[in-house]
């Protein structure tokens, strides 16, 4: 999932800056580009332990 997820991710941020450039610029393509990157930072970061963890775990007890 993680190879599908970051080219998709690099793809919408390059369809986003190359709108900003472009003489006509718009706004919906740029959102939605940047829509699809946070939603893939979304995914991506969902799956790294969380720093506090351990500290979560004693507080259960």
């Amino acid at each position: 999932m993680k190879k599908i997820i970051i080219p998709i991710m690099i793809v919408a941020i390059l369809v986003a800056f190359f709108e900003q450039v472009s003489d006509d610029k718009n706004v919906y393509i740029t959102v939605i580009a940047i829509a699809i990157f946070m939603f893939g930072m979304m995914r991506l970061s969902a799956k790294t332990p969380s720093k506090n963890q351990e500290k979560d775990d004693k507080d259960v007890q």
